[in-house]
């Protein structure tokens, strides 16, 4: 419940016939007239309608801002595993191994003996 809603709570009704019986109802009736004329105004929020819009986009873009969050994290934990797989078999891997997961790679070193160009 938000905190303007608490204010929007009546009091529970007091048992006056209770403290009539324990206490006498001379008494009781000065307090119970006393209570009567007491006033509360009634708690108008006037802050929320102003900002709730606000706080309502602001979640939408979270909520965005963590789906894409979730999908980068997915992607680099993807990666980081390839990266672990390959530093593992680096050690025995042949070029053509190598060239079979990086076909962009080998297309360039083909198209540069191709071309007669051997880096100098």
């Amino acid at each position: 419940m938000a905190p303007g809603h608490l204010f929007a709570l009546e009091p529970e009704p007091i048992d006056w016939e209770y403290y009539r019986k324990g206490i006498g109802s001379r008494l009781v009736d000065m307090y119970k007239q006393a209570y009567d004329e007491v006033k509360i105004p009634k708690y108008v929020d006037n802050v929320t309608p102003q900002y709730k819009p606000k706080f309502d986009a602001l979640l939408v873009e979270l909520k965005e801002a963590e789906e894409s969050s979730l999908k980068e994290s997915e992607r680099l934990e993807k990666e980081i595993a390839e990266v672990q797989e390959l530093k593992k078999k680096l050690s025995t891997m042949t070029a053509d191994e190598y060239f079979e997961k990086h076909p962009e790679l080998k297309k360039k070193f083909d198209d540069e003996i191709r071309n007669d160009y051997w880096g100098y």
